[in-house]
């Protein structure tokens, strides 16, 4: 029995989801531009999220128009850092990128001696497929193309917040809920835009490689993979050089201002506070955003290749081999009306009102997003199909499909709660950490150490059960699938995680510029809330790649003939040992490297102070070039042989010791790396929002918190 919904009907729905979730972006974008960066009287209209309040300085009388004016101007000093930051970095990946590409084109060409003669197919011996220099030639194409866009995500989020941060710091003026429509308005044109041009990208390439491609889809869909590959790969630099970016600055503002000159965060006489600023938007917008791309494209690959050698790519069925792709048109839809209850259906009118807001958006569209899946299995799907596994075909049925992306969907829910949980100050763990600092910074340093070790239990369970159940209902084709239900709302996932840069920006913006306390206090609320959603982000990213990393490891050891990986085989054993250990090699590698980064800063910043006259009392500028450049050159230089490990390893281990010792060290890699990188994020995450509940004009306790923190700096290099 054939689907319900046509061939034609399925070309026609992908690419218009992805036009609205770009439509919808942009009319996100506009209503932010509303807010204007000069200092003339903003008009009131109607009292809603704050529309009528009277700004805070007409009632303090303070009402300076160089307020707004030297708001504009940080924002500018802000984003012209991060621009010349992206742009040094995407030079040096670029070239990276190209080096890689020739690699792939290489390795991939010589596995019939760059033969242009058609060969029999790999699950088809009766038919013949494109030569395999074809496919090392669009593999490589599509390598580049999921680089650049995953590039392209990172820049374009990090414009988007920069543009909006200081918007956010005038909108605080008026109340609480305007700042927050202005912070997650951003953020959702930051992830719709991510969203719907993945899936645009992708849904446009597939056609463009059918033309040549034709029958042989199995060849088709295995050239594709390569566009998760390049998004993942330029992800890692993201995440890397912006981690170490951030970091650095970060270690130095608060180290040597706070704690030694005794001066407030963000205080316009630290001569770091705008590297700091710039390194929130290199790090947590463009870094994660080009981080859950990669995820996003790699489970609708892994989905896709997984697909082609089952009997939808065998039977030329397009609609059920388009099925990832309509599960992302379908979240694009969801997180669109999701967003409008944020934004226009309730409003915030205190500051105990946000953080339950950005719950409501995950539990929203979860719940929507599961009746989109049902519909979608049930008019894209055909009542039975054959799914390959293993050498054999499993029969199975559209709904079991349907559980398969639904536990991944809830799987993504429960990791996000339990984040929650760990990380938000509104519960117990945050709050013991914080009683813990009492005593100083060691007992403070071991129970966030334990909260991230706890914070595991929950999410790995999720992730097993998702795997489990997956697998049993559809193979490999259900866990790659969960992967993609964990992702199908990327577009408020990613609202709501660049909602907590911009907001800590709009903080460090109103420090800057001199602006009343009770906004800073407004800032701050909404900057707490960031903390804990920031957190839930990564964890999403995490699950996803999890779920994700098993599928594409069952497709590579089905692609390269291994029936079984027995641990019990030495060459396997060795490899599980050796990708333990990789996770804690490269995360040593990015920690030793904010180390230095950041004892340059602390150094630079003591100078300032101690030769630049007149810096302590406000009546001279700091240099904040210096700390910027520090900043640039040290996560440039560093970022490259952490990425160089993660990217030539496989090719490295396979080359030299067969396919058995790399099944094994891509299995090690997973289970350590999740472990890993659940714990550092949570226990990151926690110490951070610890520092929220503490009363920080004694310095004892500033002192505890900053050394915790000093750790917690090198903690999320880890995610």
């Amino acid at each position: 029995m054939a689907a319900l919904l046509s061939d034609l009907a399925t070309e026609i729905l992908i690419p218009v989801a992805a036009v609205v979730g770009i439509a919808f972006a942009l009319v996100q974008w506009v209503l932010v531009s509303h807010v204007k960066l000069s200092p003339e009287k903003q008009s009131a209209g109607g009292n809603k999220n704050g529309y009528g309040d009277y700004l805070i300085e007409e009632e303090e009388g303070l009402n300076d128009h160089n307020v707004v004016v030297k708001c504009a101007e940080i924002q500018n000093a802000i984003s012209e850092g991060a621009t010349s930051f992206l742009f040094t970095e995407y030079q040096y990946v670029g070239i990276f990128m190209v080096i890689f590409a020739v690699l792939i084109f290489l390795f991939l060409g010589s596995v019939e001696g760059f033969s242009t003669k058609s060969q029999p197919c790999t699950y088809s011996k009766d038919t013949t497929c494109k030569p395999a220099l074809a496919n090392a030639l669009f593999s490589t194409v599509s390598f580049l193309l999921g680089a650049i866009t995953s590039l392209f995500s990172g820049f374009l989020g990090m414009k988007i917040a920069t543009y909006a941060n200081a918007r956010t710091t005038l909108e605080a003026r008026k109340g609480v809920g305007k700042a927050f429509i202005t912070a997650f308005r951003s953020g959702a044109v930051m992830g719709f835009l991510l969203a719907a041009n993945g899936l645009l990208v992708l849904y446009i390439t597939i056609n463009l490689f059918k033309l040549y491609y034709g029958e042989d889809w199995e060849g088709l869909f295995e050239s594709i993979t390569g566009y998760g590959l390049g998004g993942s790969s330029m992800a890692l630099f993201g995440r890397v050089g912006g981690g170490i970016y951030t970091k650095a600055a970060d270690v130095g503002a608060d180290l040597v201002g706070k704690v030694e000159r005794n001066i407030p965060e963000d205080d316009p006489r630290n001569p770091a506070v705008i590297a700091d600023n710039v390194g929130d938007n290199v790090g947590d917008i463009a870094g994660m955003g080009s981080d859950l791309f990669g995820s996003y494209a790699e489970s609708s690959c892994a989905a896709l290749v997984v697909a082609s050698i089952s009997s939808f790519g065998i039977n030329h069925d397009l609609t059920g081999m388009c099925y990832p792709l309509l599960i992302s048109s379908v979240g694009i839809v969801v997180c669109l009306v999701t967003t409008l209850f944020a934004t226009d259906f309730f409003e915030i009118k205190s500051v105990k009102e946000i953080e339950p807001a950005l719950k409501k958006q995950l539990i929203i569209s979860t719940v929507l997003m599961t009746i989109g899946i049902a519909i979608v299995s049930w008019i894209g799907l055909p009542a039975k199909f054959t799914i390959y596994s293993f050498g054999s075909q499993k029969e199975v049925a559209n709904w079991q499909l349907f559980f398969c992306v639904a536990i991944g969907l809830w799987a993504g829910l429960v990791i996000g709660f339990v984040t929650e949980y760990y990380t938000s100050n509104a519960y117990s763990p945050v709050q013991d950490v914080a009683d813990s600092c009492r005593t100083g910074a060691a007992t403070n340093v071991i129970f966030g150490l334990a909260l991230g070790y706890k914070s595991v239990i929950i999410p790995i369970f999720a992730i097993a059960v998702s795997i489990f159940v997956s697998f049993s209902l559809a193979a490999m084709y259900g866990i790659a699938v969960a992967a993609l239900g964990m992702l199908s709302t990327i577009a408020t996932g990613l609202a709501i995680d660049a909602y907590g840069p911009i907001s800590d920006n709009a903080g460090g913006i109103a420090e800057m510029a001199g602006m009343s306390h009770r906004i800073r206090e407004r800032t701050d609320a909404l900057d707490a809330a960031g903390n804990t959603t920031a957190a839930i982000g990564k964890g999403f990213a995490i699950g996803s790649a999890a779920l994700v990393s098993l599928a594409l490891f069952g497709a590579f050891v089905s692609r390269a003939g291994i029936s079984t990986v027995d641990v019990l085989t030495p060459k396997v054993f060795i490899g599980l040992l050796v990708g333990a250990m990789l996770p804690y090699w490269f995360s040593a590698m990015t920690m030793k490297s904010v180390g230095s980064a950041a004892l340059k800063m602390v150094e630079e910043v003591r100078r300032q102070f101690n030769t630049i006259p007149g810096l302590m009392e406000g009546t001279t500028k700091p240099d904040y070039a210096t700390c910027v450049k520090i900043s640039t050159d040290a996560s440039i230089k560093e970022m490259i042989p952490p990425g160089a490990l993660v990217m030539l390893t496989p090719l490295i281990v396979g080359t030299l010791f067969g396919v058995e010792t790399l099944s094994g060290v891509l299995a090690g890699a997973l289970v350590s790396g999740v472990q890993i990188a659940i714990s550092a994020s949570n226990t990151g995450g926690a110490w951070d929002n610890a520092k929220n509940l503490l009363d920080l004009s004694l310095k004892i306790l500033f002192l505890s918190l900053l050394r915790c923190k000093f750790i917690n700096f090198f903690f999320v290099q880890l995610q």
